[in-house]
């Protein structure tokens, strides 16, 4: 189930794939020249496998005569999941068989924890063959202050609200924004102008809305109707991550090791039922793996 902050992520590269290249490093430089003619395609990484495999977005660059010159494989990632590691090489060698091109793998993560981890060499076991992903987040975008620059690069500006709306330049972000707001809605439309605002304000931490008069008491309401319905998935999501995140608490104030595989599985349900079950079974069994034996 999305969040709002991965739908948001994904919606600001689909409106400006040019974000894309503030990941500024040696081995990603070509793509500067390269977005000027790419497209998004599916995201499907499927060949002839059994399984589906289907990535958050697949970035597709041409040359002058149309030939497939480089595929961005463009993954959002909000917290930390060891399956991941094996899927993103499967998207990558899959990518690379569907279009026969030089294809990278690009990470974008909020939070610097999760980048480091994103950023770990994934190994294969195959000689020369370390995949190290790409990663987008909080250290590669800049903090948009100035009202000018919002104008100029409105999807930069809501980038760098969801990468530092939470830290103390939240509120300068937010100021510029509010700023440019009228300007925004002659260039962008109102629907569009008012999308962006609903992110760059549900960003921010509730200090810093406070600050600004958007919320007195109970949190910013999303003005526009697509963002709430995201933020409708996302507070669900939210509370599946609570008592997951519950059920692992309990197991480790008991001092009961909980091995990687568990960890997953636990974080990686989406069923509330089954969660207060294995809630319940935290508190009495001797093993991790308990949690999911029928009693």
């Amino acid at each position: 189930m999305p969040s709002t902050t991965h739908e948001a992520l994904l919606m600001l590269i689909r409106d400006n794939l040019s974000l894309l290249g503030e990941r500024r490093s040696e081995s990603f430089q070509q793509v500067m020249s390269s977005l000027a003619g790419a497209v998004v395609v599916s995201g499907d990484a499927t060949e002839t496998t059994p399984v589906e495999r289907r990535a958050d977005l697949v970035v597709l660059c041409k040359g002058e005569n149309g030939e497939n010159t480089l595929a961005i494989i463009v993954e959002v990632q909000l917290s930390e999941d060891p399956r991941k590691l094996a899927t993103w090489l499967v998207y990558l060698t899959g990518v690379h068989a569907r279009y026969r091109c030089p294809t990278l793998l690009m990470v974008v993560t909020t939070s610097p924890e999760v980048a480091a981890w994103c950023a770990r060499p994934i190994e294969t076991g195959h000689p020369g063959f370390v995949l190290e992903p790409l990663v987008l987040g909080p250290k590669q975008v800049p903090v948009v202050r100035d009202v000018e620059e919002v104008l100029a690069r409105p999807e930069m500006a809501v980038l760098s609200a969801l990468m530092h709306g939470k830290s103390d330049a939240g509120g300068a972000i937010a100021r510029s924004f509010l700023g440019a707001a009228h300007g925004l809605v002659d260039k962008l439309g109102e629907d569009r102008a008012t999308q962006y605002l609903d992110l760059v304000l549900l960003s921010l931490n509730e200090e810093t809305k406070r600050t600004l008069e958007v919320d007195v008491k109970g949190g910013y309401e999303p003005q526009s109707e697509l963002l709430r319905m995201v933020k409708a998935q996302g507070d669900a999501e939210g509370s599946l991550r609570t008592a997951a995140e519950a059920v692992l608490k309990v197991l480790g104030a008991r001092g009961i090791v909980v091995p990687e595989d568990v960890r997953a599985r636990v974080l990686g349900s989406e069923d509330s039922v089954e969660l207060d079950g294995w809630l319940c079974r935290a508190a009495v069994v001797g093993d991790a793996r308990e949690l999911f034996t029928a009693t």
